[in-house]
């Protein structure tokens, strides 16, 4: 047989300088087939690694990403988290984060003017950074201090209602998976995050037991006859009520642009997952319940988001009243006019 040069094997002795005994002779089917085992073994080498320089932000991103702090994260939060670190390290990845100044981080969030957005999760992340730059010595202060990127007065995600809930049920049949997920968001007031987790496990003596992603709280969120019906509707073996097209959980910002889909071809373009969480808040203060009563469905961590919700229903029970004692007070004056 013809002598052939193959990488890293050199008279019988691999390239850690051990012998080796490969089965076979150079070139046949089982020398071969051994050989390329104990290439696909050969620990591969992150790709520039070496390249990454010491107290550098690239650097800071390595360590951060390794740290306890960053491993007790929620999943979402460390999704994205990596995405905006994997955008920064172009353009900044080489800088010193040692030698970071306050008029650098403006410079940054300045070149992000047009999307406020993005410049509050940059500073966000940045700020991460430099926090674990000072846990590790690498730096005194935190040069993002104070900074803060103003964002466009907006509402957020817009609320659904009554009107627009109705709309959606009539375009999609009772059974479907578009209003399963309409009645899961609807009646338990979940983020989406915790409403692609749910399944029939978590469902006990018409209860459902979920612990909130975000804020770790635990909840017992009780299925009102609705979910029941809609859930009745949606027979399924999966492990979660909601799968995506492969037959799979569903991710959360897979579900919140795949529900978001569904609301544009239900003529409700503009409404997601997120506004429906909202429309229970709005139901349960309209219903009169405090925020903190509001809080043990929704899970919020603070009641200030809550209070809005009822500060405005209160508004709208007081017009209400207002204008019925109005109309009251006008049908009495009308009868004593009469009986006079």
């Amino acid at each position: 047989m013809a002598n052939i040069s193959l990488r890293f094997v050199k008279a019988y002795v691999d390239r850690h300088g051990k012998p080796v005994a490969l089965p076979g002779l150079p070139g046949s089917g089982e020398f071969m087939r051994a050989y390329e085992e104990a290439l696909s073994a050969t620990p591969r080498v992150e790709i520039a690694a070496r390249r990454t320089r010491a107290g550098s932000i690239n650097a800071m991103i390595v360590g951060y990403l390794g740290s306890a702090v960053f491993a007790k994260l929620a999943d979402a939060s460390k999704n994205e988290y990596r995405r905006v670190f994997e955008a920064m390290r172009p353009d900044y990845g080489d800088l010193s984060i040692a030698t970071l100044a306050r008029k650098h981080v403006m410079a940054m969030l300045d070149s992000k003017a047009k999307h406020p957005g993005a410049a509050r999760g940059f500073l966000r992340c940045l700020r991460l950074l430099t926090q674990y730059a000072i846990s590790i010595g690498v730096r005194e202060d935190d040069p993002t201090a104070g900074v803060r990127v103003k964002m466009p007065k907006t509402d957020g995600y817009r609320t659904w209602d009554e009107e627009h809930i109705t709309a959606f049920e009539s375009f999609y049949r009772a059974g479907s998976k578009p209003r399963l997920a309409l009645a899961l968001m609807l009646n338990t007031a979940l983020r989406c995050a915790d409403v692609i987790k749910l399944g029939r496990g978590h469902v006990r003596n018409g209860t459902i037991h979920v612990t909130a992603q975000k804020t770790k709280t635990p909840l017992q969120i009780p299925v009102t006859a609705d979910l029941a019906a809609a859930i009745k509707a949606s027979p399924s073996e999966h492990v979660v009520f909601l799968v995506n097209d492969r037959e799979q959980a569903f991710n959360a910002n897979e579900f919140s642009q795949w529900f978001r889909r569904r609301c544009a071809e239900a003529g409700l373009k503009g409404f997601s997952a997120h506004g429906l969480r909202k429309a229970m808040c709005r139901r349960l203060a309209e219903a009169g319940c405090s925020a903190n009563e509001i809080a043990a469905i929704s899970g919020h961590a603070s009641l200030a988001e809550v209070e809005r919700y009822t500060r405005r229903a209160d508004k709208a029970r007081l017009a209400r009243n207002a204008m019925a004692r109005t109309e009251q007070q006008h049908r009495v004056s009308n009868l004593a006019a009469e009986t006079v």
